[in-house]
């Protein structure tokens, strides 16, 4: 790969900033606070001691501010693994790329991305209400094979477990396991449930919700209840989480999702208030970040 990148690869807007996220790198700070919804951008944000710098486009608001003295940035992806691709991508592009010359950084800037979001629960102990850190991903959306430089990224005994307990089908994408920052583990989820999140390409279907479409594989959620890998049962669903640890850690990362169960698919439960406890949550996490 060259180290000068084309206009229509590294794509800024008309100030310079990176094109989606309108990013420059001294508005980045190193913690970063990744949220699926907008709205929840003020939940954080609304923690800090001081505000340095706002801005928005489409989905994406983000704000940069302190806490605790320690500089943070909290941003909104939307939802799903595609815009991970393209709020990782440039956020790495931010730290590591002079904008200007398009030529990448000779020292290499290390983020710590945490992504706080909601999800669905595969298991009854990990009831509504209750925080659930993903110690292991596994992705059923295949993103990360339009990658190169996977491996040690990819866990491939996690993968090939996966795989062949599931008996997985190969007409779907094919399934990437990756492990979390044991340093961010270790630092802000230790007394939190830990569990193998599984990140699926899409809300009914692929996870099993049959609405008005038949689903093809109508025992998913049975046979992923029973699924675990050293010590670790699939605990939950979301959307975001193995394209954020694949390409946070390939491209050199540090990557932790905690996840507000809202929804108990065992019991057929939904919490449809969650305010209070995601406001804890998120008090939480920038206490033991910035601590």
């Amino acid at each position: 790969m060259e180290n000068k990148l084309a206009a229509s690869e590294l794509t800024l807007a008309k100030d310079g900033s990176l094109y989606h996220i309108h990013l420059k790198p001294h508005q980045l700070y190193d913690n970063i606070i990744l949220v699926g919804d907008p709205q929840r951008v003020e939940m954080v944000s609304n923690n800090f001691d001081s505000i340095d710098f706002k801005t928005s486009n489409r989905e994406i608001f983000v704000c940069s501010g302190k806490f605790n003295g320690v500089g943070i940035t909290v941003l909104s992806t939307g939802m799903g693994v595609d815009n991970i691709d393209i709020v990782l991508t440039e956020l790495d592009a931010c730290a590591n790329i002079d904008l200007q010359s398009r030529e990448f950084n000779p020292k290499h800037r290390n983020l710590n991305l945490i992504r706080l979001g909601t999800c669905g629960s595969l298991q009854k102990e990990a009831g509504c209400g209750k925080y659930v850190v993903s110690k292991y991903v596994v992705g059923i959306d295949g993103i990360m094979y339009f990658y190169k430089n996977n491996e040690g990224v990819i866990d491939e005994r996690l993968t090939q477990s996966f795989i062949s307990f599931m008996n997985w089908d190969s007409s779907l994408p094919k399934p990437y396991g990756v492990e979390c920052s044991e340093t961010l583990l270790k630092k802000i989820g230790f007394d939190m449930l830990e569990g193998i999140t599984i990140t699926a390409p899409g809300f009914y279907g692929p996870q099993g919700r049959q609405i008005r479409l038949p689903i093809a594989f109508s025992e998913i959620n049975n046979k992923l209840s029973d699924f675990s890998f050293n010590g670790c049962k699939a605990t939950n669903y979301e959307m975001e989480t193995s394209s954020l640890y694949a390409l946070g850690k390939n491209l050199g990362h540090d990557c932790l999702t905690i996840c507000l169960v809202i929804a108990n698919r065992v019991e057929g439960r939904f919490l449809e208030t969650y305010n209070k406890e995601m406001e804890d949550l998120i008090e939480k996490v920038l206490r033991r970040l910035c601590f």
